[in-house]
């Protein structure tokens, strides 16, 4: 089994189509996948989502493109709304340098502060985006892990070695996309190579980087077999093998999931 940890089964990409990508995901042996929110104002749509399929779980969070909306969701809410028993994580948040016109960077900051916040007080991971802020992103998670520690997985990662090895330092998970398909991805590759096999997840962050040989396509959960059929082949060991430890990886972060899989509310 595979485990798709980080899409986005509400954006329109989907739209009624979104039963039949959760079924070809299944066929392509995904066995679950996570909902991720990027709003906490669309909260309703991911819990309806997540009731309706098995196979489906989802979070609860504001993506740092949107962290000057909601800075009024106090960690509190946060908290509040996790409390569903399919909501398996908070997020993501985080800080995203790459694009200059969206949520200033001291909110963005802030809303990973409060997310940090909430992932301590429900012990359950926060999924985190990071892009382009690797000095940043490492400066913060060392100092807010003195204040308390808590969970956490860098999604999608695309960072440098440095941020890699201070998140692992940290105890973080890091997650792998179809980026690692890419040509120009050896220096990731090497990133995957290198990482403990215990702290690895696959995910898509779908509808976006759809893996080779799907690249400039819509992107869904049951491409994630692409991406890790190239772990394992960077790793050198049997998809199998990658299959198991990612997902076993899964289970041992997203610990609300294990008695979840496979029922309905």
């Amino acid at each position: 089994m595979l485990v798709d940890h980080h899409c986005h089964l509400d954006f329109k990409d989907f739209g009624p189509e979104r039963d039949a990508v959760v079924a070809r995901a299944v066929a392509a042996g995904v066995g679950v996948m996570v909902t991720i929110s990027t709003r906490v104002a669309k909260y309703d749509i991911y819990r309806e989502i997540a009731e309706a399929h098995p196979e489906v779980l989802f979070s609860v969070g504001t993506h740092p493109h949107y962290a000057d909306q909601e800075l009024d969701v106090p960690v509190s809410r946060l908290v509040e709304l996790s409390r569903h028993p399919r909501c398996v994580a908070i997020g993501e948040a985080g800080l995203d340098y790459y694009y200059k016109d969206k949520s200033p960077y001291s909110a963005q900051r802030q809303g990973l502060l409060n997310h940090i916040a909430a992932a301590r007080e429900t012990g359950l991971p926060l999924v985190i985006h990071s892009r382009d802020a690797d000095d940043d992103m490492g400066d913060l998670l060392e100092v807010e892990m003195t204040k308390g520690r808590f969970k956490a997985v860098l999604h999608c990662f695309t960072g440098g070695e440095r941020l890699a090895r201070r998140a692992l330092d940290l105890g973080l998970y890091l997650s792998m996309s179809g980026v690692i398909t890419f040509k120009t991805s050896e220096a990731l590759r090497a990133i995957a190579k290198a990482a403990p096999a215990d702290r690895l997840l696959v995910e898509t962050d779908s509808p976006y980087l759809a893996p080779l040989p799907h690249r400039g396509k819509r992107n869904e959960p049951a491409f994630v077999a692409h991406t890790a059929a190239v772990l394992a082949e960077v790793r050198g060991v049997p998809r199998p093998e990658i299959a198991l430890t990612t997902t076993e990886n899964f289970f041992r972060l997203y610990d609300k999931a294990l008695p979840l899989v496979g029922s309905k509310v």
